[in-house]
């Protein structure tokens, strides 16, 4: 009994550092490409999962009373990158409420005239329906933030609600580009950006082997020009290829199940891929600039993640990390663990707020940042 409680300590010492050693890795997977790392992004990814799994490990070892509790401590603490980006302190706001509309409010209140609020939201072609609801509240809840510029993510123009339908609901915002979202044939997941203010030059941005498409243009705010990048980077597909695994698991059969997940972790390295480089060439873009820069949109990618890295740069700063405070995440399932939704920007702007509310409207949540020029 004693040998088999010696192995078992022994084992779970090993397990421990496993652990830890995946998670380590983890805050590397950013300065690692795709094509070069196949494991690395995976790690990326589950990356949230592993700090929780470490969390746990460093409580038992704890309540055991052992030194191995260093161990995970180590793994989480060497991740300290990646958690600044997913939590800022103070977890809560000089009002005690964090992450939240009231706060934002009134701090929207207490703005100057210079202040400039801008939102980025993935809509999911607002949330397949088509009687224009979605669009109506959502809206709505941006004129009451004061929000000056929208940016939106699968857009989602139909026949029964269709884009003169959807001028006319975010009049708020008379300036508008709606790129084509077939542009040379091509069918793409349309993008669209709303201003308050004129948009001068403008360009899309396709990329080869994908719907998924980014944006920039030039807009003039009261005499300053900003260049604003709107991106939907690639997307992984997840739930589709998840809901095929779950189907040949049904089916009992260890064959087609096992390359079902061959074909999943497939799929999803070459989404990496593909991400990656169209995070290479809006780093190309956005370091081209000449004017304050802000990119925004949905990455389909972790902070841990090289394309988060290669998108920031060294040019940019994470909204959140300059002026947000609490926990965030944008994506509303996997237990609220993805934040994927950024909105950063160059040195000429000063962050005052920055939150994600939690609507109803999309599998994403909005991310909006109230900022000086």
């Amino acid at each position: 009994m004693k040998a088999l409680y010696r192995l078992l300590y022994y084992l779970s010492i090993l397990l421990t550092s496993i652990l830890a050693g995946f998670t380590l890795a983890g805050a590397f997977a950013g300065d690692a490409s795709p094509g070069g790392f196949k494991l690395m992004p995976f790690i990326g990814l589950v990356l949230p999962i592993l700090l929780l799994a470490n969390v746990v490990s460093a409580i038992y070892w704890t309540v055991r009373w052992r030194c191995w509790v260093f161990i995970p401590l180590i793994a989480i603490l060497g991740n300290w990158g990646y958690l600044t980006r997913v939590l800022q302190f103070p977890l809560f706001d000089s009002a005690s409420q964090p992450n939240t509309e009231s706060s934002f409010l009134k701090k929207n209140e207490r703005a100057t005239e210079s202040a400039l609020t801008i939102a980025t939201y993935n809509v999911n072609s607002f949330n397949h329906e088509h009687t224009g609801f979605s669009c109506k509240q959502i809206a709505a809840y941006m004129k009451e933030l004061g929000v000056d510029i929208f940016c939106f993510q699968e857009f989602g123009i139909n026949h029964e609600f269709g884009i003169d339908s959807l001028r006319t609901v975010l009049s708020e915002w008379p300036y508008y580009y709606v790129p084509p979202s077939s542009p040379a044939g091509e069918s793409l997941l349309q993008l669209a950006v709303f201003s308050r203010y004129p948009i001068k030059e403008k360009q899309l941005v396709t990329y080869p082997n994908s719907n998924n498409c980014s944006l920039w243009c030039d807009i003039d705010i009261n005499g300053q020009t900003i260049r604003l990048f709107n991106n939907h980077l690639q997307t992984t597909e997840v739930s589709r290829n998840k809901r095929k695994l779950e189907k040949e698991l049904r089916a009992d059969d260890t064959d087609r199940a096992e390359r079902a997940a061959l074909t999943l972790a497939d799929g999803l390295h070459e989404n990496f891929k593909k991400r990656a480089a169209q995070a290479e060439h809006i780093n190309q873009l956005i370091s081209a600039s000449p004017y304050p820069t802000l990119v925004c949109g949905d990455f389909n990618s972790l902070p841990s993640s090289y394309v988060y890295q290669t998108v920031k740069g060294e040019k940019l700063n994470d909204g959140f990390q300059t002026c947000g405070h609490g926990y965030m995440y944008t994506f509303r399932y996997f237990k609220h663990l993805l934040r994927i939704d950024y909105i950063l920007h160059s040195s000429e702007f000063q962050g005052v707020d920055y939150f994600s509310p939690d609507l109803e409207y999309s599998d994403h949540n909005p991310v909006v940042m109230r900022m000086r020029l």
